[in-house]
């Protein structure tokens, strides 16, 4: 499975409705890849309030019996 994540320097953007904040992995908002455009709006949007090195990263997630 592949999703959309946005990172700001070594952490990760999460969108709530106050804002974004920023956040560990495990926090962090997804969206699958079919809302690229709206990821890299977000994405500008953190940029201009100020987050540094904001860029937009492909989560690819495996599943796995242990």
């Amino acid at each position: 499975m592949e999703l959309l994540i946005i990172k700001t320097g070594s952490r990760y953007i999460r969108v709530k409705p106050e804002g974004l904040i920023t956040v560990n992995l495990d926090k962090a908002s997804v969206f699958p890849m079919d809302r690229l455009d709206h990821v890299r709006d977000i994405a500008d949007k953190a940029a201009e309030s100020g987050f540094d090195a904001v860029t937009v990263k492909k989560l690819v997630l495996s599943e796995e019996d242990l």
